[in-house]
């Protein structure tokens, strides 16, 4: 895209979506970098003006159609959806970098017959894709050797987003608010502390959520995988009792035999839950193997989320919760009675994409006299790139429910979708 017809796009969004003066005076070191931005990144810049100047400018847009059906009393739901992400990251200055993202998600064609969970459509099925226009990251970042400390509002993720994500699959992503801390030794050992002040969910504005989180994650690359360690102690701010820590341990890797990969990744991790009532406890644990031969992988898993006495789920409120546990979403939040789920996928790249199908056995924890089956489901995907800045993607998701008491129903959900980066 060219500057001048970014320029004209930033002035267009502004008008229609009538965004604030704050939001406008963050955008305005944008506009006056698009007159002269080389759109990469210098090595480093002589002076602030050039670090404006020499930044980099991306355009990430995603049109995409979901529908959902349930069978419930709930009518199927259709959305036809448009994320729109603005980006300019400056050049570095003696170590100092800025980066101000806008993030505007609108419905196209007037398909809106959906759930959007801000109270509009209740008698459909959900979709959380509502509209919304808002300031995705704005931080400011200093880097000195292997140092680092980035301050403001953030993407932050660890490992495999498990417990720390930012909800990238969902139109509004999530990020937070806060400052991280970063020390790297020889691409060998690192360790990241971050405090967040505000978790900005995928839900729009109105239910971004105030806190007082503690996040630790340290790891170290050996010739076999990756070991992490780490600590998350999160807490609502407000003035009820909520702690929830979790601690725990994650090894992955890969190794190649011949023409084989062998990957292979373990993780066990212990949560308390503390609130006004009283406290909770409970263990979370991953294995997953798999081989890769040519194009094609294999892939077998078990995750256990664990219950207390069928009282209380292991908790993953920060998590893409997306990637786990099937796409249908039917275990967002974890049941009372806890989650085994064992699951089987086979992925590889046929017609210049990539394709993959995973299927998953979902079992309670802690077995009841009326909940122990938590149902099934299968999950599929095609994604191929279309010239250089193009792809275009179709996925399938359809999730048969288990014992009545456990509240699911079967669920179908499809999703078409055409992405364009520059």
């Amino acid at each position: 895209m060219k500057k001048t017809q970014l320029a004209g796009f930033i002035k267009e969004m502004c008008f229609k979506n009538k965004w604030t003066k704050p939001a406008l005076s963050a955008l305005a070191p944008v506009s006056l970098a698009l007159a002269t931005a080389t759109n990469v990144h210098a090595a480093e810049a002589t002076s602030i003006a050039e670090a404006v100047t020499e930044g980099k400018v991306n355009l990430d847009m995603n049109l995409r159609y979901e529908m959902v059906e349930q069978d419930n009393a709930l009518k199927d739901a259709d959305a036809f959806t448009l994320r729109t992400r603005l980006t300019y990251a400056t050049a570095d200055y003696y170590g100092f970098s800025s980066l101000v993202e806008f993030e505007d998600s609108r419905v196209v064609a007037g398909v809106d017959d959906y759930n959007n969970t801000l109270g509009k459509n209740p008698d459909y099925s959900v979709i959380a894709d509502p509209e919304t226009t808002e300031l995705d990251q704005l931080f400011l970042k200093y880097k000195f050797k292997g140092f680092s400390v980035k301050g403001g509002r953030q993407v932050i993720t660890f490992d495999n987003q498990r417990f720390v994500g930012h909800v990238g699959w969902r139109q509004d992503r999530q990020t937070f608010d806060g400052v991280m801390l970063e020390y790297q030794f020889n691409d060998v050992f690192k360790i990241d502390y971050g405090y967040i002040t505000q978790r900005n969910r995928i839900f729009a504005e109105e239910k971004d959520i105030d806190s007082k989180d503690n996040l630790i994650n340290a790891s170290l690359k050996t010739g076999f995988g990756t070991l992490s360690g780490y600590g998350y102690l999160l807490e609502v701010d407000n003035d009820i009792e909520n702690g929830l820590d979790t601690y725990g341990l994650r090894f992955a890797g890969s190794t190649d035999v011949a023409d084989i990969k062998i990957l292979y990744s373990a993780e066990y991790a212990t949560q308390d839950s503390d609130n006004a009532d009283q406290s909770y406890s409970a263990d979370y644990m991953s294995l997953e193997g798999g081989v890769g031969l040519s194009a094609v992988t294999f892939k077998v898993g078990y995750e256990l989320l664990g219950s207390d006495g069928g009282d209380y789920g292991f908790s993953t409120p920060l998590a893409t919760l997306h990637g786990f546990n099937g796409w249908t979403d039917q275990f967002l939040t974890t049941p009372s009675q806890g989650l085994a789920d064992l699951y089987a996928s086979i992925g590889g790249k046929v017609l210049g994409g990539k394709w993959a199908v995973a299927y998953h056995e979902f079992d309670a924890d802690e077995s009841s006299e009326n909940v122990d089956d938590l149902g099934s489901e299968v999950n599929a995907v095609f994604s191929v790139p279309v010239y250089d800045h193009y792809t275009l993607g179709v996925k399938y998701a359809s999730y048969s429910a288990g014992d009545v008491a456990a509240g699911k129903v079967d669920t179908d959900k499809v999703w078409l979708w055409a992405n364009a980066k520059f």
